[in-house]
């Protein structure tokens, strides 16, 4: 797994240094990170809303808002971690 974020991370350093590309992969890697986990609570409200009866939105509501938080995280940690 190590091995595996060092190889990522050398492509990283590599896009960045080819300008407009890198820009684009920095890009796309900071709009997975926000995506994915808000994505994934919106999903996993939605199942636990359809186990209860009736008609709610309260886990989609508070797992989408969750998502969110955990990826606004992970966007700052990757710019911290991965800025110039």
């Amino acid at each position: 797994m190590r091995q595996n974020a060092e190889r990522q991370l050398g492509r990283l350093a590599r896009a960045r240094k080819a300008g407009f590309l890198g820009l684009l992969v920095t890009g796309g890697t900071a709009g997975l990170l926000l995506c994915v986990p808000l994505v994934g609570g919106a999903y996993l409200g939605r199942w636990l809303d359809g186990l209860s009866e009736g008609y709610t939105v309260r886990w989609t509501v508070n797992m989408i808002l969750l998502g969110l938080a955990v990826g606004v995280g992970n966007v700052i940690w990757f710019f911290r971690t991965h800025g110039r």
